[in-house]
């Protein structure tokens, strides 16, 4: 058994979608499998691959995630079988579900299942409906928001606990304050801003596959859907200047609650964030595991688990080496950047651009976290400092409702009103210094 927790992307209908979002990295998955027409994970493997899966995790809460494709498109039926199946390998251990949905075909039938089982549902929006209608389209190039906003609503009249992640891209990079504040309209009390970056080359390799994965060193370019590396930056930022004045404690971002573990010196909890990587993998339907979701190639198979147990890959040589390539790969240029300990160069599959000094693996967005994390820095200072002394992190909106933003003063910079020198006490009374305090904010 693998001494460490590990995470699996299960997709257990493949590539298979009803929509046909421009931007999809995995519908040309369907070209690893070419001649499938049955792509419904069978029975016996979805049976090997709970039980497996279960009995595997060290831990005694284990979560499932079920994804595709479009998992909607298997019926409720195939998931009565995954909570049956469940329930009987489960030995004592807490079972969690996660549910990644376009939303287009949630109905009465799955609002009822999904509220039982308490299944947790990721619902993929880009954003009010010009934005969203940009890329995700059906298979005859149709809209498809009005479908997704009918999903919301089920998923609110059956009280499913849902969250959103929202694909950042070309186009909706522009609108950071539009996408967040309507995400919170819809009852988004979660949301993921995940950045889309892919590269594709002229025509399709011997895998019959387009976008490629970092280590191509063939003719390639970054499709005009990723989105720029310096928006993203600003994307980011300016839905935190919202959240950090407004929102803590009532609105949750993932960047943000993963860059706070950062400034108070924990390992990220997300997998982009780590130093290593190699504990999220993807399972496809056949029971094919992958090292990760990202990297769905045949080069980064690790076996079958009608041959292989589950076990077995995880901890096989391929796949450390594959998590540790992370950290082994780095520039130069990111391990002396000063905000390495919040970025470690991010998603390997971003890497593909060398450093000014010519060294490989250089992340594309590199300019966009440089930003981000310069700018939140004195905000998560402030609120690693309050989580230490026992306080609420959510004291920094008081803090910056009292002053104006950093670099945003009047008066030529000088705040309006007294304020004490940098080594005097802070005024509120927690016996450090201004400068170790409240002053770390101006």
């Amino acid at each position: 058994m693998p001494n460490f927790a590990f995470h699996i992307m299960t997709k257990p209908i493949g590539p298979i979608c009803n929509l046909d979002c421009k931007y999809c990295f995995y519908l040309e998955k369907e070209n690893l499998y070419l001649g499938t027409k049955h792509w419904a994970m069978r029975p016996e493997v979805l049976e090997q691959y709970v039980a497996q899966y279960i009995a595997a995790q060290p831990t005694d809460t284990v979560n499932f995630a079920w994804q595709g494709g479009e998992p909607t498109l298997l019926g409720v039926d195939f998931f009565r079988t995954v909570v049956r199946l469940e329930q009987k390998y489960a030995e004592g251990k807490t079972i969690h579900n996660a549910f990644q949905t376009n939303g287009t075909l949630l109905d009465d039938e799955w609002g009822e299942f999904l509220a039982e089982n308490r299944f947790l549902v990721g619902l993929s929006i880009d954003g009010p409906r010009e934005l969203h209608d940009c890329y995700r389209v059906d298979k005859g190039d149709a809209p498809t928001f009005e479908r997704v906003m009918r999903g919301v609503a089920k998923l609110k009249e059956y009280q499913v606990d849902f969250n959103t992640l929202t694909v950042v891209h070309r186009q909706n990079s522009a609108y950071p304050l539009e996408v967040y504040r309507f995400l919170k309209e819809i009852g988004s009390g979660f949301m993921q801003f995940i950045p889309i970056v892919e590269r594709k080359t002229c025509a399709p390799g011997p895998d019959g596959l387009v976008l490629i994965q970092p280590s191509f060193d063939g003719e390639a370019e970054v499709t005009d859907w990723s989105v720029e590396p310096r928006a993203y930056g600003e994307f980011l930022a300016r839905i935190f200047d919202e959240w950090v004045r407004n929102d803590i404690g009532r609105y949750f971002v993932q960047q943000f609650d993963v860059a706070l573990e950062s400034w108070l010196g924990m390992d990220a909890s997300l997998c982009v964030f780590r130093k290593t990587c190699g504990s999220a993998m993807a399972m496809e339907h056949t029971g094919d595991l992958y090292s990760c979701d990202h990297f769905v190639y045949p080069e980064n198979k690790l076996g079958n688990i009608a041959e292989v147990s589950l076990e077995q890959m995880v901890v096989s040589a391929q796949q450390k080496k594959f998590g540790q390539d992370k950290l082994d790969t780095l520039p130069r240029m990111c391990r002396e950047c000063p905000v390495r300990f919040a970025c470690n160069g991010e998603c390997p599959k971003h890497r593909f651009l060398r450093t000014p000094d010519g060294e490989p693996g250089l992340n594309y967005l590199c300019a966009g976290y440089k930003h981000f994390f310069t700018h939140i820095d004195p905000y998560m200072r402030f609120m690693a400092a309050e989580l230490e002394a026992g306080r609420a992190p959510a004291n920094v909106m008081r803090i910056v409702a009292e002053q104006k933003p950093p670099g945003k003063a009047a008066n030529g910079g000088n705040r309006s009103g007294p304020k004490p020198g940098p080594n005097e006490p802070c005024p509120c009374g927690s016996g450090r210094k201004w400068k170790k305090c409240h002053g770390a904010m101006a």
